[in-house]
């Protein structure tokens, strides 16, 4: 008996959009198969969920009172929680992941954003100013912070859920209505968000969800959209320049967090085991599809071979399986396509010269799991910051270890970069780390650690890395408009 199809649909203006036409598929990175069929949105129905977000602005979500609209962020954390093992079985089979990082990070990161933002947003005050005027009189200036509107957010499908909540519970929070559109390659939670925030009170066309493409899609129907009153976007340099160029003529403010080539600096008097322990998180979580990834690991001559031996082994050491084995530690590439791209470094680094120290194959997991899109977790050594896997986001498990000699070098290196989004570097002389990692050209630079975030800390990159910052104070400046008001006293 065939098995009726399953839709990922749209959802827009407090409905779920019933399909009309064939859709596309959604694909298991694990195993190459087809789970479900995403219901791709037309220009039509696009401009439909942003009228509907203009409708819910002015029926009352944008004057909605600060308590009760953190009153329903809460409710949605709550709701996530009740739902958790949902959202990590939607995870999962979009991006192939490991169900043990799905669980402790993707969507336990949803529910602190949520959260988090509501705590920020209770808390928020306003500035003020009295000014003094001849012959004793005063003005007193005082902001007013109105939501920005009607916002795009546009998200990866790297970490799809844990950057869908980072946009959306500020967003929300600030009054904005927003019209969502995921990656094509990972439509599920986004789709399963709506359902919760539909459950927990939040207003038809606060929210909403349209699938597709970037051009002649989805995306780019969106950014064209002259209804749009800003965008927020994750992804690649190339995507947000694209992105860019379609708001300029209206004008509109736009929050970039976008590609990275990152730097770790590993000096000689740096803790080995919590060096490398570290080092296999930042250049292998996510099978390095995590804009904070290391892809260069800059260390010191003198530890250069037992920093390298050691990474080897805790290469060797990870485990790459199915997703929902609980020792599985690493998942495949998000698609075959991805794959190739990655492949493609590995050719253009031993034609570079590169000494490979593990990996770079295509490894053989079994006939269940041979048709994803897997890759062996891969090191180079002999390369240098001329060549183009030094230079390029690979965006995949693969870094290049370069040695140093000096402090000096070892900032003139990891500066050496288009790209400005983070940095690592591992010492136990405090004040040479913080003396590094301040002088790093980057967004965030962790000291001996990696991706340890506090969610009211700015958040984002410079130069291809990308445009303004979110997080904290960050995301409520970006997602508000102020108006100052002056009252002569």
């Amino acid at each position: 008996m065939t098995q009726p199809v399953r839709w990922i649909r749209n959802f827009v203006d407090g409905e779920f959009a019933e399909p009309d036409g064939p859709g596309f598929p959604a694909v298991d990175p694990a195993t190459g198969a087809e789970f479900a069929r995403v219901h791709e949105a037309g220009r039509e129905l696009v401009h439909r969920a942003v009228t509907g977000a203009r409708a819910a602005l002015h029926n009352g979500w944008a004057d909605t009172p600060v308590r009760e609209r953190t009153a329903l962020l809460r409710r949605a954390a709550d709701r996530i929680e009740a739902r958790f093992e949902e959202f990590v079985a939607a995870e999962v089979a979009d991006t192939g992941k490991p169900v043990t990082q799905a669980r402790e990070l993707d969507v336990a990161r949803a529910v602190a954003n949520f959260r988090t933002f509501a705590d920020v947003i209770a808390a928020a005050g306003q500035e003020s100013f009295v000014t003094d005027l001849p012959g004793g009189a005063q003005a007193l200036n005082y902001a007013v912070r109105k939501p920005l509107g009607v916002v795009a957010v546009i998200v990866p499908w790297n970490l799809p859920l844990l950057l869908l909540t980072w946009k959306v519970a500020p967003a929300l929070g600030c009054g904005n209505a927003v019209v969502v559109k995921p990656s094509d390659q990972t439509p599920s939670t986004a789709t399963l968000l709506a359902e919760v925030l539909a459950e927990v009170g939040l207003p038809a066309g606060a929210y909403n969800v349209v699938h597709g493409f970037g051009g002649d899609s989805a995306g780019q129907y969106l950014t064209e959209h002259p209804g749009i009153d800003g965008v927020t976007f994750t992804g690649s340099s190339a995507t947000g320049t694209q992105v860019m160029r379609t708001v300029a003529p209206r004008v509109r403010p736009v929050s970039f967090e976008l590609g990275g080539k990152n730097a770790a600096i590993v000096f000689d008097d740096a803790d080995l085991d919590e060096t490398l322990a570290g080092l296999t998180r930042s250049v292998f979580a996510n099978t390095g599809q995590v804009c904070l990834c290391t892809e260069r690991v800059y260390v010191q001559r003198s530890v250069f071979d037992d920093v390298a031996a050691g990474l080897v082994e805790q290469a060797r050491g990870l485990r790459l399986g199915d997703p929902l084995t609980e020792r599985t530690t690493t998942g495949p590439l998000i698609s075959p396509e991805h794959r190739r791209k990655v492949l493609d470094y590995l050719a253009l680094a031993e034609e570079a010269g590169a000494k490979t120290l593990t990996g770079g194959g295509i490894p053989e997991l079994g006939p269940e799991l041979d048709g994803g899109s897997w890759l062996e977790p891969t090191l180079w050594t002999g390369l240098t910051n001329k060549d183009r896997p030094v230079r390029e986001e690979i965006f995949g498990p693969v870094a290049a270890l370069i040695p140093f000699d000096t402090e000096d070098e070892a900032i003139s290196l990891a500066n050496d970069t288009e790209y400005g989004l983070a940095s690592s570097v591992w010492t136990q002389d405090l004040r040479r780390g913080h003396r590094v990692a301040q002088a790093m050209h980057v967004g965030m630079s962790w000291v001996n650690t990696w991706f340890l975030r506090d969610l009211r800390s700015p958040f984002g990159g410079m130069g291809l890395s990308g445009i303004g910052r979110e997080g904290g104070a960050s995301s409520l400046h970006f997602y508000t408009e102020p108006t100052n008001v002056c009252v002569r006293l």
